[in-house]
């Protein structure tokens, strides 16, 4: 009897309450809702996407100033650092392969024929008055001579300014990618300038976990921030063996660039994303969490850079975004956010010629811009994209045995 009055009462304040509102009211209306109508309410920072300072589309353009020899796989440009300005410029660091084929595989690798589009390696830069054109400058980090660490390839640099000195943090190789997997640790080198010359310091600086731990073999695309007077330092790793890999992000912190470095206790902070791609925004830190996992095609936030929640779910989100960040190492209180930055698009020759290209992102996550074009909701594609993700010839096979 009681439950049946109960529900007598809720029926009763429904009817009374009437339709939602017609004008979708801009804060939460005291009445009751769907889960549905709460959630826009209470997790997301506006119940309409452009209004939400974390929600954007992305633009891409084409860049001037690099060459990839007709796309023929011997030379690729991939997982780019996020963007400085320094000395009336902006500087990039990304990955740089050129090598007499493309890549073979672990199988038929050798000293000079590639595993994978980021074995044989080094990390060269390039600088840019607008963002656009681009002049590379060369060599950045070379590979060192054998054994020492990252002799094989190194790879997938970030930048930090700390206290007037540059410190790049990227991936070692000692084996070729595909050995086993993509094992390496993370290394730094350091300089008085973004130029160089970068001083190696040959000690590994986060090490991978402990035998049956998440990130026991792999700490990738590592991504320094400087939040609450310390470095973070987020990356990426893999649970479980192929075919069936989990891609999640962990954060490490520490109170000098070389170390040594704590990680969270809380790992991962993100269940979701490949390279990791963040900035300070508001007072807190936000993240593009673009592939893999259930939360992929992400935008989230983390008021204390650890406990991050979705702000927003967006599409073509960009590969390896990185973007340029103006306090990204001014431990700022009030995070600005990005509305540019380089990409990468992987495989655009094909498997028998896969290499990878620079590209230019634009959107609007920042709270200086407002680009009503950036937050359209939805992007508008031409029957040929679609028709492009069509049925695989096992796919076609079993329909056909189906019917």
């Amino acid at each position: 009897m009681l439950l049946m009055a109960s529900n007598h009462n809720v029926n009763s304040q429904s009817q009374k309450q009437g339709g939602f509102p017609f004008i979708l009211p801009k804060e939460k209306p005291k009445r009751e809702m769907s889960a549905a109508m709460e959630r826009i309410y209470t997790k997301y920072a506006a119940p309409r996407p452009e209004d939400n300072e974390l929600f954007s589309q992305f633009k891409y353009t084409k860049l001037k100033g690099f060459d990839y020899h007709n796309h023929d796989g011997t030379i690729s440009r991939r997982d780019p650092s996020k963007i400085i300005f320094a000395n009336g410029k902006y500087y990039v660091w990304y990955t740089y392969r050129h090598t007499p084929t493309p890549p073979q595989g672990a199988q038929k690798s050798n000293d000079t024929i590639p595993s994978a589009d980021w074995d044989l390696a080094e990390i060269w830069y390039a600088t840019s008055k607008d963002g656009f054109t681009w002049d590379e400058q060369g060599v950045a980090i070379p590979r060192p001579p054998k054994p020492q660490l990252g002799w094989r390839s190194v790879t997938t640099a970030d930048i930090l300014e700390w206290k007037g000195k540059y410190y790049m943090y990227y991936q070692g190789f000692m084996e070729a990618s595909g050995t086993r997997g993509d094992d390496c640790p993370v290394l730094v080198s350091y300089a008085d300038s973004p130029d160089g010359p970068w001083k190696p310091y040959n000690k590994i600086v986060i090490p991978n976990g402990a035998k049956g731990e998440w990130d026991q073999f792999s700490i990738h695309d590592p991504y320094p921030l400087v939040y609450n007077g310390k470095i973070y330092l987020y990356y990426k790793s893999d649970f479980d063996e192929k075919p069936n890999l989990v891609r999640m992000q962990g954060l490490a912190t520490a109170d000098n660039p070389l170390g040594p470095f704590t990680k969270n206790k809380l790992n991962p902070v993100i269940t979701s994303g490949h390279e990791t791609s963040l900035f300070p925004f508001k007072t807190g830190i936000a993240a593009l969490v673009y592939k893999d996992g259930n939360e992929h095609n992400t935008i989230q936030y983390a008021k204390d850079g650890v406990n991050f929640e979705i702000a927003s779910i967006t599409e073509l989100m960009p590969y390896a975004a990185a973007p340029f960040i103006a306090d990204a190492f001014t431990d700022t209180k009030d995070g600005r956010g990005i509305t540019w930055g380089l990409a990468h698009f992987i495989n655009v020759s094909g498997y028998d010629k896969f290499n990878s290209m620079l590209v230019r992102f634009d959107c609007d996550l920042s709270q200086d811009l407002h680009d009503p074009e950036m937050k359209e909701h939805r992007v508008q594609h031409t029957p040929e994209e679609y028709f492009r993700q069509g049925l695989s010839k096992k796919q076609l096979e079993r329909l056909k045995k189906g019917n």
